[in-house]
């Protein structure tokens, strides 16, 4: 009576299989939260679908191995249950090798973006086939010589240049990991990055094993979960949530803007110094977002956020670039800015994105834009009447609190603390009120 080893179907094997679709589940359900909770809108780019190809390539190595094993028992086999078609290509070229590819390609763009400081030469959707060309050839020759037996394994002869390819592409994987690990990263790439060579490693040798393919699954897949381009984290741990990229870098916004609580706004001053005012910028920006033409507006305050950080933090400045080129500059970006071709050609090929000027030949053309366009527009709208009232109360009742300020009499005080001399209670309230303000 032949055992399970040999027909499939052991114990273990169900184990292993239920692990792993218990982990892809969680997968699926932490990459698919905050677009569905936070209502974010689904970037471009290949911070998508990469991870996206990676969730498939999981799920198809997964269900390759449930088949190339006979976990499910199908008495009469069929040509779509042929070991060529699992075992070879849904295991491999589709399966594990691009789950190694994609994470090789990202580490590829970590590579370039933190250590050469620039954008990859190569594009994502065309790096991405090339990695993959050695594993479709070894299943296209695998293919055309048939090795394997009824039980979809193959001989030491075989085994051998199969062991070479995983090895290598694991050394690549942990050589481009190497170059990178110096760098400071904001979030958790490095170590998402070091869990994935652990499991890429471990499996070199253990990959035959039915169990320790589908354990690979679980957990070389459930660490590729975070994106590992500049990503806002959107967990629950981390509060508070970020609304912007300048936020979870922990740019204040109290150095190069200017705050002028108490001072009106003179319309006569130029339109770019007057953006500085944090107020008047998010009237504008208000306006401009009615007039469907906002980009502008959003592109120069992020421009502002990258002007806060220092320039000794190359690793933070490029965060902050990279999330302004992917928003606004590439083409097909979701807020894309009108600038001329050579501007934008620039910004793409600049060889340094943590530099101070990246941005300032694309800013000043907006502001032209900005100044021809929308300007004229706004000192008659009701965004900016609306703006003037409410800057005019701001100053009147600052006065008014500045003359109240020494207006402090024992019938005052009686009346807003009785038993309370020294207005401990109010000064407590005030204290909590003040940083929320």
């Amino acid at each position: 009576m032949k055992g399970c080893a040999e027909t499939g179907g052991c114990p273990s094997d169900y184990v292993a299989v239920s692990v792993s679709a218990l982990s892809l589940f969680l997968l699926l359900a932490r990459s698919i939260f905050p677009f569905l909770y936070y209502k974010v809108s689904i970037p471009k780019g290949s911070a998508v679908w990469i991870p996206a190809i990676q969730i498939l390539a999981s799920i198809g190595l997964l269900v390759s191995v449930v088949m190339s094993v006979n976990l499910i028992k199908i008495e009469k086999r069929r040509w779509w249950q042929s070991c060529y078609i699992w075992a070879v290509w849904l295991e491999g070229p589709f399966g594990y090798g691009l789950l190694l590819s994609c994470r090789i390609v990202q580490v590829y763009h970590l590579y370039f973006i933190f250590v050469k400081k620039r954008l990859p030469p190569v594009r994502s959707h065309i790096f991405l086939p090339l990695v993959l060309l050695p594993w479709f050839c070894g299943a296209a020759l695998i293919h055309l010589k048939k090795p394997l037996n009824h039980r979809c394994q193959m001989s030491a002869q075989w085994v051998a240049p199969l062991m070479v390819l995983h090895s290598l592409y694991v050394v690549i994987f942990v050589g481009f990991t190497w170059s990178i690990q110096h760098v400071n990263f904001r979030f958790d790439e490095l170590k998402d990055l070091w869990r994935g060579v652990l499991v890429s490693t471990f499996s070199v040798g253990k990959f035959c094993a039915p169990q320790t393919s589908i354990f690979i699954v679980a957990f070389f897949s459930y660490s590729s979960s975070q994106p590992l381009l500049s990503q806002i984290s959107l967990r629950k741990k981390e509060c508070p949530r970020y609304e912007s990229m300048g936020q979870a870098l922990g740019i204040t916004g109290n150095g190069v803007q200017v705050q002028r609580q108490s001072m009106a706004v003179d319309g006569n001053e130029p339109l770019d110094k007057l953006l500085l005012d944090k107020r008047f910028r998010q009237s504008f920006m208000a306006f401009a977002d009615s007039c469907l033409a906002g980009e502008s507006v959003h592109f120069y305050e992020e421009v502002l956020d990258l002007g806060e950080l220092p320039e000794h933090d190359s690793v933070s400045r490029i965060y902050m670039a990279r999330h302004i080129i992917q928003k606004y500059i590439v083409a097909g970006a979701p807020m894309e800015v009108n600038i001329s071709h050579r501007s934008r050609q620039q910004i793409l090929n600049s060889v340094d994105l943590a530099h101070p000027d990246l941005f300032k030949v694309a800013l000043n053309e907006l502001l032209q834009l900005i100044k021809t366009n929308l300007a004229r527009d706004y000192w008659s709208s009701m965004f900016y009447m609306k703006f003037k009232e409410e800057a005019d109360a701001k100053v009147n009742g600052h006065d008014m609190e500045l003359a109240r300020s020494w207006n402090v009499t024992p019938r005052l005080s009686y009346a807003h603390a009785a038993d309370d001399p020294f207005h401990q209670d109010n000064f407590l309230k005030d204290s909590e009120v003040a940083p929320s303000q």
